[in-house]
């Protein structure tokens, strides 16, 4: 089966913004993800980053585990090897990854929330290269919620001062080969925590959705396209209106000897935002589903600990 959504341009969103926000609701609304070309991402960065932590990957585990932080529950720096497990489930995903954040000042009054980047010295020009990617990601996510908040007929920066300083993640991802006797999934059926989420690398095999009609179908698109899909906080903001979808990265037996890499970006809204269901997402006949609000940082810390990033 073909992907069931649709990839759409975001330069029909500069000429035709109603057009693009309704293709943009269809395709959320019913499948949770859809597909973005002309995105203004730069690949040749993209390629440069993935360059720079495919170097990394590869450094000894004694090196990288010098990056890893626990109390802060890898919310910057690497995170190792079967750590991140998926909310429910009992095995540990086969990945190891890193993240990076937003850079605040160190009296900015989100750093108790928000920590410092990690410099890696061994990788020359390791922050400016996944700091201007992080940038870029940024930048098209709030494009995204622009046109998610026009067809939900909210305020022009509705979605604008709620991410203008959010907790955004980049997260580079190494799924090594699958070696004998290894148990669990590269990563495990799960639901994104964020608004949205970002994903360059989804044309490589392994990634799938998991359907209406209770099917995986493989995500098949060109590698110029960034896979989107709903988060979480954004289910719950719309009273499940917009839908997470589950999703996983599979291996075939093919593809246990090599190497998978991806970057998914992570849209989150400002720590001290409050998650409160949208009032015209619901009515007498569609009941609010969420009635107690949530701020979004604490919201996050529930489920960090609930996929045991943190205890």
């Amino acid at each position: 089966m073909s992907n069931p959504f649709s990839i759409l341009s975001l330069n029909d969103k500069q000429s035709d913004l109603p057009g693009f926000s309704k293709e943009l609701e269809r395709n959320f609304s019913e499948f949770g993800f859809c597909g973005i070309k002309d995105h203004g991402i730069d690949t040749v960065l993209v390629e440069e980053v993935l360059l720079i932590f495919q170097t990394f990957f590869s450094l000894s585990k004694e090196t990288k585990l010098q990056y890893h932080k626990p109390d802060i529950g890898g919310a910057r720096g690497y995170t190792p090897f079967k750590i991140e497990t998926p909310k429910g489930g009992s095995l540990a995903d086969l990945k190891e990854f890193w993240h990076v954040g937003r850079e605040i000042p160190r009296n900015h009054p989100y750093r108790e929330w928000m920590h410092e980047n990690f410099r890696v010295s061994e990788i020359p020009s390791f922050e400016e290269k996944t700091t201007e990617l992080f940038n870029q990601f940024d930048a098209l996510g709030k494009e995204i919620l622009d046109s998610i908040g026009h067809f939900l007929k909210l305020e022009k920066d509705f979605f604008s001062s709620a991410v203008n300083e959010g907790n955004s993640i980049m997260r580079p991802i190494h799924y090594p080969p699958v070696v004998d006797g290894d148990l669990g999934e590269r990563a495990g059926a799960h639901e994104d925590i964020n608004l949205i989420t970002l994903l360059v690398g989804g044309h490589q095999k392994g990634l799938e959705i998991l359907t209406k009609s209770n099917e995986w179908i493989d995500v098949k698109v060109e590698s110029d396209v960034i896979v989107c899909n709903i988060g979480d906080m954004m289910q719950r903001l719309t009273n499940n209106y917009l839908v997470s979808t589950t999703h996983r990265v599979r291996a075939t037996e093919s593809e246990y000897s090599s190497s998978r890499y991806s970057i998914p970006f992570f849209v989150h809204p400002n720590p001290d935002w409050l998650i409160e269901t949208l009032t015209n997402c619901y009515n007498k006949n569609n009941p609010n589903l969420y009635p107690q609000n949530i701020l979004a940082e604490k919201y996050l810390q529930q489920r960090l600990k609930e996929i045991k990033l943190i205890q």
